[in-house]
């Protein structure tokens, strides 16, 4: 931690950053959001997604629960994971898989929870396994 605070100090950290190459341009940003948008999602998976979230908020190892924001979060990162996954439409795996991160970080535990040892990847991972999948 001394040599992070040091190279802080003499801007060494910095320079570091002089080194580090785009991997995309803004352009080719601007053209994968035109693309998402092209990507279809069932009105079926709209209403699993809204249920995932709804149920991070009834959940009661849950102090506070998941807001309407992580709902258009999951949505978007599904999109362009069908997208890294050469699809034109989002599947239920899209949204399991991008559940876990996007909503990991959106919700306290109760303070029994938490020392008790639960963590708010249990709890997602609990309500994926609870959800009906869309079929």
């Amino acid at each position: 931690e001394i040599n992070i605070l040091t190279n802080e100090q003499t801007n060494e950290s910095k320079s570091n950053l002089d080194a580090i190459q785009p991997v995309v341009s803004a352009g080719d940003i601007l053209m994968m959001q035109e693309q998402s948008k092209q990507i279809k999602v069932d009105e079926s998976l709209l209403s699993y997604i809204a249920q995932l979230v709804q149920a991070t908020r009834n959940d009661p190892s849950l102090m506070l629960g998941a807001s309407p924001r992580a709902s258009i979060a999951i949505l978007n990162a599904s999109k362009a994971r069908a997208i890294l996954h050469g699809r034109d439409l989002v599947v239920p795996d899209d949204i399991k898989t991008v559940a876990l991160p996007v909503l990991g970080h959106r919700m306290i535990l109760t303070p029994e929870r938490e020392m008790e040892g639960a963590k708010p990847q249990d709890i997602i991972t609990s309500i994926i396994d609870t959800i009906k999948v869309p079929r």
